[in-house]
């Protein structure tokens, strides 16, 4: 067994809280996996560790993938592949839905050497992001920088809207992360995901159940699912982000279910920016989120977070969707950030596969999400990932009853 690697050893009079919304000098309450990883990090309460886990668990995923550990494209077999030659990796596992994943994994895309590439692009880790000084601090983008935002947040629409058009029953995630991958070489773009903290692919395809950070597999899509999309690229310096949730074949927009998650995860959205301004505070937009989410009969998912997007795939500031929430901070001109509420028709807990990536609901009930980057004006803001007039997918209205006999606006909120 290798031994683990020396650590600069601290006082605790000169730590400084890991949470990425904190300030404070930190105590002794260490991360225990972190520990476990031979590193020390060190955080201020047991509160603001719960708060930061999302942001901080990437730590793990960098050290220590899952996913690394079974190899990208062949995985340990333990199902016997079907005549395709594809299996479930995780056959014991104890699934929350009807979804399995269907390896092999296809291999990564590769990258031209023209393309401007992140930082980790070659080994998985995020250095930049990991950068203590200063991380807290919320970058305030120069006008050119602002400019910079707007293309490659253009370009990231382009390319989800490429995506969607290929969105129908048959098609396997593993097709659309193809295209998404050449979309993104056309444009002289790097698909931020791909390799991100060891992601194996260029895009997060999330169907039904799948919270977030799906991975696209062999899987056909059906009539009925519903699909996320999260796609993400980086152009001259900048990450762009943003995500939409859509219907796949005739019946899914008819089936009431789907409709009230996917819809009030829309509004959600719409609502909460509607909000910004400078001095709006980042914790007031879980407030509207909750609001909305909950007269729809709807949950929120409390594990992940909006985020800062520039420079950086993801920095400060947090942004959480659930209601009471204690973010720090206020809105200011010329910050960028994402709000992306994930949305479920059950319980708001999660659960990740064994892929290491892969978050669903723990009750096995259908999620919706949809993600914009902002920019906050001297005004208000512009949403610079926002939908052009030919985008597909949009708006759909619930039908009269829904297929649990609950019409819109009559159901009660879960928890």
């Amino acid at each position: 067994m290798d031994q683990a690697p020396a650590k600069e050893v601290t006082t605790e009079a000169q730590r400084k809280c890991e949470g990425a919304d904190c300030d404070n000098d930190a105590g002794s309450l260490q991360c225990p996996t972190c520990q476990k990883l031979g590193k020390e990090s060190y955080f201020c309460s047991q509160d603001c560790f719960k708060r930061n886990w999302a942001e901080h668990k990437k730590l793990h995923k960098g050290a220590n993938s899952t996913l690394s550990n079974l190899g990208l494209t062949q995985p340990k077999v333990i199902s016997q592949p079907d005549a395709d030659g594809h299996f479930n990796p995780f056959p014991a596992y104890p699934f929350t839905g009807s979804l399995r994943p269907v390896y092999p994994l296809s291999p990564r895309s590769p990258v031209p050497d023209r393309i401007r590439k992140p930082d980790y692009a070659s080994n998985g880790i995020p250095k930049s992001e990991q950068v203590f000084v200063g991380r807290n601090k919320v970058k305030i983008l120069t006008k050119a920088e602002q400019e910079g935002m707007r293309k490659t947040c253009r370009l990231g629409r382009e390319v989800l809207d490429i995506a969607a058009r290929e969105i129908k029953p048959g098609v396997t995630t593993d097709h659309i992360d193809k295209v998404v991958h050449a979309a993104c070489m056309e444009r002289d773009s790097y698909p931020s995901p791909l390799n991100y903290c060891h992601f194996p692919k260029s895009v997060c395809t999330s169907p039904n159940e799948v919270i977030c950070h799906g991975i696209p597999d062999h899987r056909p899509l059906q009539d009925g699912d519903i699909l996320n999309l999260d796609i993400s690229l980086y152009h001259g310096g900048f990450h762009s982000d943003l995500n939409e949730t859509y219907y796949v074949g005739d019946s899914s927009a008819k089936n009431a279910d789907n409709v009230r998650v996917v819809e009030a995860a829309r509004d959600c959205l719409d609502e909460a920016i509607k909000t910004i301004k400078p001095g709006t505070l980042f914790r007031s937009f879980g407030d509207v989120i909750e609001k909305v989410a909950r007269s729809r009969g709807c949950s929120v998912v409390k594990t992940y977070c909006g985020h800062g997007v520039n420079n950086l795939f993801h920095c400060a500031p947090n942004i959480p969707h659930y209601a009471k929430n204690k973010a720090v901070g206020e809105c200011k001109p010329g910050m960028t950030f994402t709000i992306e509420p994930m949305i479920s028709l059950g319980s708001h807990k999660d659960k990740t596969w064994p892929d290491d990536w892969t978050s669903v609901t723990t009750d096995g009930s259908r999620t919706a999400q949809f993600e914009h980057t902002i920019l906050v004006t001297e005004t208000g803001y512009e949403i610079l990932t926002a939908r052009l007039e030919d985008s597909p997918g949009g708006k759909v209205e619930m039908p009269k009853e829904g297929s649990n006999g609950v019409t819109n606006g009559e159901a009660k909120a879960t928890s």
